[in-house]
């Protein structure tokens, strides 16, 4: 069994009235199975209103199913006497770090989380060293949060989160309220994470070019998984990507563009460095 998977998970949100009848009920997942293992990169990708969102929010035991089973570390979380381990193993990033940031200064609040496990001072120091200096922010650590760029942030609210040290942290849009410059510092630091500390992570986003390092990549609309694969195989479907409602990265699209004019060069380029490459090769050709 992975660190995380889900078995026919169904959650539904129903709607009620001022008196409380019910109005109507909004399937928001819908049957979707998905097995991530140990130390992963995965990125689960869909429009507004796909039900990626919704799935997160399972994996740290915020919702719990309407129907199937979600484990973590191979725990229920239907069992409720697991919540609280759950929530240890599995950190919890959200869109706007001003909701997540609660201290004055950046590493109490760093250190807000193991503080409240019971961790001995001493050890809560250490781990609020080792998570700043994990996504970059040591130098910032006597800072006020308020002083911070958003994707400063954001990058303060993961080392909270990791000073907690979870198996697997889940980033819920966590570049979706910050500029191009926020967004790259935070993959960044999630990248670092993932291939230097072996955390696995689990990116929620909507933003094509954030997915291209992903180890796997689960494509969600209506609640379904559409679509599942490496980034080069989820690329390399441009018009079923569309008919989504994603827009892919303009150097894969570039390509396809190519592509389907006659040139001969692969489906699924990821980066400009690949396109140059098979242009290159070509030309050589």
């Amino acid at each position: 069994m992975g660190i995380i998977q889900t078995s026919k998970l169904v959650f539904e949100y129903i709607r009620r009235d001022e008196e409380g009848n019910v109005e109507g009920i909004t399937r928001a997942v819908d049957e979707v199975d998905i097995d991530v293992q140990p130390g992963q990169f995965i990125a689960i990708l869909g429009h507004n209103g796909s039900g990626k969102s919704t799935l997160a929010k399972h994996i740290n035991a915020i919702l719990f199913p309407t129907e199937g089973t979600v484990w973590v570390d191979g725990m229920d979380t239907g069992d409720e006497t697991k919540i609280w381990d759950i929530r240890q193993r599995a950190g919890m990033v959200f869109q706007n770090p001003d909701n997540q940031i609660i201290g004055q200064v950046v590493e109490e609040d760093v250190g807000f989380g193991p503080e409240n496990m019971g961790i001995p001072t001493k050890e809560i120091w250490e781990r609020v060293k080792e998570s700043l200096k994990a996504v970059g922010m040591y130098e910032f650590r006597k800072h006020s949060p308020n002083k911070l760029s958003g994707g400063q942030k954001q990058r303060v609210s993961i080392a909270g989160v990791i000073a907690m040290h979870p198996k697997c942290i889940i980033l819920d849009e966590p570049t979706a309220m910050l500029d191009p410059n926020g967004r790259k510092e935070v993959i960044r630091a999630v990248r670092a994470l993932n291939d230097v500390e072996k955390v696995t992570a689990v990116l929620i986003t909507h933003y094509m070019e954030e997915i291209i390092y992903a180890d796997k990549v689960f494509v969600m609309d209506k609640g379904h998984i559409e679509m599942e694969g490496t980034p080069r195989e989820i690329f390399s479907q441009v018009d079923k990507l569309k008919s989504l409602r994603l827009d892919v990265p303009q150097v894969t699209l570039l390509a396809h563009e190519l592509k389907k004019s006659g040139l001969d060069i692969p489906e699924g380029i990821l980066t400009i460095k690949e396109l140059t490459e098979a242009l290159e090769d070509l030309r050589r050709s």
